[in-house]
This record gives structure tokens, C-alpha cells and sequence, in this order.
């Protein structure tokens, strides 16, 4: 597991690295999902961590993407 990036993080971050970790999170949760169904994950609340941490990145991904454009 990998530790929960801050917002103020996230906007630091350059697109393709938002991209490569919204990746990463991609396939944990996938894993995550995968191990809660064979009841194997110790804490199911990861699953919502991981969620909700790559609709952050995602949000920000798009302010970026649009704030591209317009300049």
C-alpha cells in the first residue's frame, strides 16, 4: 500500500505523474476489490481511501487540463 497524497501535493505534481499514479491506484484497487471478495483484505475501508484519492487526482488532472487550454 502507498500513503495518501494531500491536495496540496497533488497540484505540485506535474500531469504525467498524476497520470502514472492514478494508474497505480487503478490496479490497487483493483487488487483491493479482488482480495475483499475472497475476504482476504484486513481493512475494506482501503478500498474508499484509494476511491477517493483518484477522484482527487482526477479533479486536478482537469483544472490542469483546462487551465492549459485556456492559456
Amino acid at each position: 500500500m502507498t500513503k495518501v497524497v494531500r491536495p496540496g501535493a497533488i497540484r505540485d505534481m506535474g500531469p504525467d505523474e498524476i497520470r502514472a499514479r492514478v494508474a497505480e491506484l487503478r490496479e490497487e484497487l483493483f487488487n483491493l476489490r479482488f482480495r475483499n471478495t475472497m475476504k482476504q483484505l484486513d481493512n475494506p475501508l482501503k478500498i474508499r481511501e484509494s476511491r477517493r484519492e483518484m477522484a482527487r487526482l482526477l479533479t486536478v488532472l482537469k483544472e490542469k487540463e483546462r487551465a492549459g487550454h485556456k492559456a
